[in-house]
């Protein structure tokens, strides 16, 4: 009996420290601006919105707004291309593939269709120079493919040349698809498979997934919650690192975060990234002087916007279940304005 009472208090206790850690935390900040922001939003993030906040090894905000929690499983469109780059940087590390690779190194037939001299960068940046498919074309054409690797047979073969690799920005399935495809050849693994074993595994991300019934997208497939991409984002922010294990190397966190665009170079960005410059699967949403990044993010387009903000020193997911086909950049902007009068930067 004795015993019993005995591990029972040290449950309480634990309980206890851990609500005492939150408060710790809480005292900090004052985040009573963030969310009347928030409730403020809510309607035109289409109701349902989880925003987490995650500095200094803990949570430090969390709010669940509408019929939608930390861990709602939910698509995330384009957040998907940073999965996808991290997972591409696992192999770098390894010594199993460079960034600056020729595709035509792993699909020879690419040099057949004039493609040869695009890179693995090419395709982590958009700068294959490979035209896409937009609208309904575009949906029913990937509509129709069963496996990565048929669309990407298709991508080459099919579709034409606007640009030589390198040259011009333009955003799309594309690039990132290639070289999930170039990942499958490698490995003799299907793609989803690969991001299971190499990144949501390690990451505790458990309720996420590339998995489909049809061709697996890496530009826009994973289905994931907040709770779980957040573990992503610190591991980004830890530059590689996730609960004393190491993901990815420091210098491929570093690699993935440097400018591969400038504005002269862009032919098309989606709305919600006007104005941006673009690394390797994420753009750069602030820069310093030297134009080093210094705030990275991947927003989707169903809305949820992923970052990490390097001279903060924290991440941040604003989580949201609702197609929104209009741009909300303005919004998640203020968001971070917000956000930032409450956490100083270490940054001159």
């Amino acid at each position: 009996m004795a015993q019993k009472i005995s591990s029972t208090c040290m449950k309480v206790s634990t309980v206890l420290v851990f609500m005492l850690l939150l408060q710790v935390a809480d005292a900090q900040y004052n985040f009573s601006e963030l969310d009347s922001k928030l409730s403020q939003y809510q309607q035109q993030l289409g109701g349902n919105v989880v925003t987490l906040i995650y500095k200094d090894s803990q949570l430090i905000y969390k709010k669940e707004l509408g019929d939608f929690k930390a861990n709602t499983v939910a698509p995330v469109a384009s957040c998907s291309k940073w999965l996808t780059a991290a997972l591409v940087m696992t192999f770098v590390d390894e010594g199993k593939l460079s960034l600056d690779d020729k595709v035509s190194k792993f699909i020879p037939e690419f040099t057949s269709y004039g493609k040869g001299y695009i890179t693995i960068r090419n395709c982590l940046s958009h700068t294959t120079g490979i035209e896409d498919k937009s609208g309904l074309a575009g949906i029913l054409e990937n509509s129709r493919f069963t496996t990565l690797e048929d669309e990407v047979n298709n991508f080459m073969s099919k579709h034409e040349i606007f640009a030589q690799p390198g040259q011009q920005f333009a955003y799309s399935s594309v690039g990132l698809n290639i070289a999930g495809r170039v990942l499958e050849i490698i490995s003799r693994k299907p793609f989803d498979q690969l991001m299971t074993q190499r990144i949501f595994r390690p990451l505790n991300m458990k309720a996420s997934t590339f998995y489909s019934e049809r061709a697996a997208n890496p530009s826009g497939g994973a289905k994931s919650t907040a709770n779980d991409y957040m573990n992503f984002l610190t591991m980004i922010l830890n530059k590689g690192m996730f609960n004393g294990k190491r993901i990815l190397s420091e210098q491929s966190v570093a690699e993935m975060q440097k400018a591969q665009t400038n504005q002269n170079m862009i032919r098309y960005a989606p709305p919600t990234a006007e104005g941006f410059n673009y690394a390797l699967g994420e753009w750069i949403l602030e820069a310093d002087a030297t134009g080093s990044s210094t705030t990275v993010a991947s927003p989707g387009l169903f809305g949820t916007w992923p970052m990490v903000d390097k001279c903060r020193g924290y991440a941040c997911i604003i989580f949201v279940k609702t197609l929104l086909r209009d741009s909300r950049k303005e919004i998640y902007t203020d968001i971070k304005r917000t956000i930032d009068a409450q956490i100083a930067s270490k940054c001159n």
